[in-house]
C-alpha cells in the first residue's frame, strides 16, 4: 500500500509504487516482464465493456483491479469518480502514473496483488476487473476479496474475454486458467447480492493492444443490496 492510500488523499503522481509491493514477487516479476517487453502494452484507451456498463452510474469511489497502463482509471477520474487503481506491475503503474499526471487527474496508485492489499472492506461503490486481472487463489480468496471491496448499494463489474478457457497455455507460460472467471465469482453470490448483467456479448474493442483479436466478452456486472 502506498502512502497516499494509507493517508486518504488523492494523487496523480504517486512516489512510484515499485518500492511498497505487497505480494508474491514472481507474480510481480512475471507482469513486469510483460510490459517491459513492449514500450506499450495496451491501446491507451478505455474498456468498451467499462463504459457501457458504466454510463448509467453516479460517480463514487472505485477499484480499478489490475488496471495496467490506467486507461480506465483515468477516463474514471475524468468522469468524476474517486479513483483507487490496483496492480501488480511496477512499470505499468509508472506508465499510468504518467498517463494522469497528464490528463491532470488524481489517481490513488496501490501496487499489490487484490488479497494482499488491505483495502477497507465494503468501501467502493464500483469495483472494475477487467480481463486477466486477477490470478485464482486457494479457497477462492481472490474471488471473496472483490466481493469483500463493494460497499451495500454498489456494483461489481468483472469481464473476460470469451473462449479463453478452452486454450491452451501460450507459449510464455501465460495460462488463461489461471485467473479468475466471472463465472467463478457469480458461483459465490448469496442473496445479498443482485445479478444485473450475466452474458457474452461482441467485444467493443478499441484498435490496437495486446487483447485486440478477442471478439467476444463475458460480463457480470452484480449489485450488493446490504
Amino acid at each position: 500500500m502506498t502512502d497516499n492510500i494509507a493517508a486518504g488523499s488523492p494523487a496523480s503522481d504517486t512516489s512510484m509504487p515499485g518500492d511498497g509491493y505487497v505480494g508474491d514477487p514472481e507474480v510481480r516479476a512475471e507482469w513486469d516482464n510483460r510490459y517491459a517487453d513492449r514500450q506499450q502494452l495496451w491501446s491507451g484507451r478505455p474498456n468498451g465493456a467499462l463504459v457501457a456498463e458504466v454510463a448509467g452510474l453516479t460517480p463514487g469511489r472505485v477499484l480499478d483491479v489490475g488496471c495496467g497502463e490506467g486507461a480506465d482509471a483515468v477516463w474514471l477520474a475524468r468522469g468524476g469518480w474517486d479513483v483507487t487503481a490496483l496492480d501488480v506491475s511496477g512499470v505499468a503503474l509508472e506508465r499510468a502514473a504518467g498517463h494522469a499526471r497528464d490528463a491532470g487527474v488524481a489517481v490513488r496508485w496501490v501496487h499489490a496483488t487484490l488479497t494482499e492489499a488491505a483495502l477497507p472492506p465494503a468501501s467502493f461503490d464500483l469495483v472494475s476487473a477487467q480481463y486477466p486481472a486477477l490470478l485464482r487463489t486457494p479457497d477462492a480468496a481472490a474471488e471473496r476479496a472483490l466481493l469483500t471491496a463493494v460497499a451495500p448499494g454498489g456494483v461489481l463489474l468483472l469481464v473476460h474475454h470469451a473462449g479463453m478457457d478452452t486454450q491452451q497455455t501460450h507459449d510464455s507460460g501465460f495460462d488463461p486458467a489461471d485467473y479468475v472467471w466471472p463465472s467463478m465469482v457469480a458461483a459465490l453470490l448469496t442473496d445479498d447480492w443482485k445479478v444485473e448483467v450475466n452474458e457474452q456479448r461482441p467485444r467493443v474493442a478499441p484498435d490496437g493492444g495486446a487483447g485486440a483479436h478477442h471478439t467476444d466478452d463475458l460480463v457480470l456486472r452484480a449489485r450488493r443490496l446490504r
